[in-house]
């Protein structure tokens, strides 16, 4: 019986500590902030119709651009699983929305960009949810800041 009482706990502990994930370290603020910025030497005029081309080219739809305060707002197409409403009587719709800030100071134009995938649920009540989850992965951003640099290269040499 004693055997039971020792073994018992510790193998709900051991289970326990098996089922729990572990991620990788989390970025702190500073560095999220470097993974999702670039300086460019060319003029905000150059660099934001850039970002606009860049966002359309990897297939976002433009929401909002405005020159004046640097924000350029834009959205993924949406998909949406028919077979998870006909299963569950709940709609999935996800997609991923991107931002973009410019803004020039000392004559280089900075510029962050922010990946977000939205995944919104509604069922038939009414009821809604909705989970933004920020893109954490540096391959990302690296792969739009390439294309912006093409971008930027191809407008100044006009």
């Amino acid at each position: 019986m004693r055997y039971i009482r020792v073994t018992l706990p510790l193998l709900l502990v051991m289970f326990i500590a098996g089922c729990a994930t572990t991620s990788g370290p989390e970025m702190t603020p500073l560095e999220i902030q470097a993974m999702q910025s670039r300086s460019y030497e060319e003029a905000k005029t150059i660099v934001f119709p850039s970002v606009v081309s860049v966002f359309q080219d990897l297939g976002y739809t433009i929401q909002s651009a405005d020159l004046a305060t640097g924000l350029i707002t834009s959205e993924s197409a949406a998909s949406s699983d028919g077979w998870h409403r006909f299963w569950t009587g709940t709609t999935r719709v996800e997609q991923t929305r991107a931002t973009a800030f410019i803004e020039e100071i000392g004559g280089q134009s900075n510029v962050r960009l922010n990946f977000v995938v939205v995944d919104e649920r509604s069922g038939g009540w009414g009821q809604r949810d909705r989970r933004d989850t920020p893109i954490l992965e540096a391959d990302a951003y690296q792969n739009a800041f390439e294309r912006i640099e093409n971008a930027i290269f191809i407008r100044s040499s006009n």
